[in-house]
Order: C-alpha cells, then structure tokens, then sequence
C-alpha cells in the first residue's frame, strides 16, 4: 500500500502541474488575471488532503483486491486532485457565506481579494470587491476541477461511473450548503424535536457523503467496483463521514485556534444550528434557550461571552452525547467492512483513516 504522506506528496505533485498550465494559460488574460488565478492557487496550499487519501484508498480496495501488483495510474491522481481543487471551492464559498475571516490560519480568500484591492489603491469598495470575486473564484475552481476530472478520464474504461458520482456529489453538497443556511433561519418555525433530525440530514448531505463516502466510491468507481463493493464501501463510509462532521461540531464550540486555524467559537458567532446545538438546545430550559438563541448568530461575540455560552452548552452534558455517536458512527462503519469484498490492506488502510478522521484535533 502507498503511505499517506506518498498520496499527498503525488497529489500534491498534480496540483502543481495542473496549477502551472493555468498559470500559463491565463498570461493572455492580463496581470489582473494574474492575480486572480494566484489567488486561486493559493486556496490548495496546506490541507489534510482527506478527501484524496479515502478516493486513493476506495481504488486501492478494489484494484488491490483484483491484482495485488496493481498500479495507480494517472487518471487516479488527476481524480484525486480534482476533489481537491473541488474542496477548495466549497470552502471559499463557505467562507463567503459565513463571513469567516480565516482558514487554516490565513485570510479567507475574500479578506485577501479584499486586501488586495485595497494594497493595490484601487478605486471604490475593497469589501465589496473581495466578495464579489470570491464567488467567482469559487467557480473558477470549480471550472477548474471539472477540467481536471475530465482531462484525467480520458479513455478510462470507467468513466460514466465516476462522471454520475462526481456529479452527485456536486448536487449533495450544494443542496446541503443551502441546508445549512435555511437551518439558520428555519429552526424557529420547526418543532424543537425536530432539530436534531435537520442538523443530520444537513450533516449528511454536506460533510458526511461529499467528505468521506463519495470520495471512497469515486476512487472505487474508477477501480471498476461492482454493487456489493460499492455497498460496503457506502456503509463504510457514510457513518465515518457522520462522525467526521459531528467532531468539526465539537471543534467549531470548542476548539482551539492554535490548532484549527479558526477563531474560538466561529460556529457560534456563525449561528451554526448543528446537532451540537440541537441537544443543547433541546436539555436547556426557557431561559437557557433564550440566552443560546439571542447569542448564536452575534458577530461581535467576544471571548467571554464565547467561554459563557461553551460553559452553557458543555452543562448540558450534549458535548458528551456527540462523543457517544461519533462512537457509535465509527463503531459501525468498522462493523460494515467485517466480511467485505474488499482488499485487506486497503481496509487496515481505511480503518487508519476513519480514526485520523474523527478523533482529530483540527
């Protein structure tokens, strides 16, 4: 099997290239362009390459299963870092959407647009400029992952299968993002039993299939997986990607900015209704709710007022119910690959991955 840090590096390695032909494309664009197009390079420095490591393990699966001596080709490390590139779009629209100033420690690509304007002594509103380009270097990214993904399944035997997944994949995870936004707004008119349902199914849509199970089954797709492969695979994958998402919960409340890259707190200041939030919510009295509900949402929460509505939170004992299904998510996805069709070493392989990936830090 090829080690983590290897995929990286080769995935790394085809950003580069395909960033470099860009770069060189676009000098008949201009130097306003230029920076545009550098702006969007920028957006794939650093990352955990999450999405990469489970599509190169979901081929390795299956091609390793079929030939242990199989060879990753090309195509799989373009596919690769087209979910990357892909990645990369959603989170600059992620950003824009909740007026985050930071990822992973630096601006956000619509601060730095914003900067740039403003270092660059142009006329009119540097904010307005640094949002208005963001959505369209969101989309420039995703123009450039398609580009990717078809330039790497040229002649692929498998192509079809990977074209129909990919494109589910885009259609999940915009509609989850929508999700996410009317949750902000919806959750007053919805019966509070109900919250903990949408956050999941928000959860599902925008994280848990797009980060972790679709991924799996593109590289598993490219590999030329039959149903019960892709069945274990999805079974493996979902609740791993649950439990992905229901950690960045924790982390969004609780973590630390040295770590994670993002101020303490975002998600409160975000009004992120996460199931978190819905426990929470659900445990607190009238006047516990209506201190929760009048903060979430406040983009001038500052850090006592943060480490206030932790405390009130952490109370609840719904920090300890999220561990209780991050365990029963990864409990699960471990159980959906006892048996499976699936190549050994692949699996000792996923089942490393599916640790690093709910149990992280950042």
């Amino acid at each position: 099997m090829v080690p983590s840090s290897s995929v990286v590096d080769t995935v790394t390695t085809r950003l580069n290239a395909f960033l470099a032909s860009m770069r060189s494309e676009g000098d008949a664009y201009g130097p306003d362009a230029a920076v545009f197009i550098d702006a969007a390079a920028s957006t794939l420095q650093g990352g955990k390459r999450l999405r990469a490591r489970f599509c190169h393990d979901g081929w390795a699966a299956i091609a390793h299963h079929r030939s242990p001596d199989a060879l990753e080709s090309p195509a799989l490390w373009g596919l690769c870092a087209a979910l990357e590139i892909f990645q990369s779009a959603a989170l600059v629209h992620d950003d824009l959407i909740d007026n985050s100033d930071t990822r992973r420690g630096r601006p956000a690509s619509h601060r730095a647009l914003e900067a740039t304007h403003r270092d660059a002594g142009w006329s009119g509103d540097a904010e307005a400029f640094g949002r208005a380009s963001a959505v369209l270097l969101g989309d420039l990214l995703v123009a450039w992952s398609d580009d990717l993904l078809e330039e790497a399944l040229i002649g692929e035997t498998h192509a079809d299968d990977v074209r129909r997944e990919y494109a589910r994949m885009r259609r999940d995870v915009t509609v989850g993002q929508m999700l996410d936004i009317a949750e902000e707004s919806a959750w007053s008119v919805n019966p509070p039993e109900q919250q903990l349902e949408r956050a999941l199914r928000v959860a599902s849509l925008k994280s848990a299939r797009y980060s972790i199970e679709q991924p799996l089954v593109l590289g598993a797709s490219l590999a030329g997986a039959d149903g019960a492969q892709l069945d274990a695979l999805r079974a493996f994958g979902h609740p791993v990607g649950m439990a992905f998402q229901l950690r960045d919960d924790l982390l969004g409340v609780f973590g630390d900015a040295a770590v994670t890259g993002k101020p303490a707190g975002d998600d409160l200041r975000e009004g992120k209704r996460t199931a978190l939030i819905a426990i929470a919510r659900e445990r607190l009295d009238a006047r516990g709710q209506q201190m929760l509900d009048a903060a979430l949402g406040d983009v001038a929460l500052d850090a006592q007022r943060i480490a206030e509505l932790q405390q009130l939170i952490a109370d609840t004992g719904a920090p300890e119910q999220i561990e209780e299904m991050i365990t029963g998510y990864a409990a699960a996805a471990d159980g959906a690959l006892d048996g499976a069709p699936l190549d050994a070493g692949a699996m000792v392989d996923l089942r490393a991955l599916a640790t690093a990936a709910t149990s992280r830090s950042a």
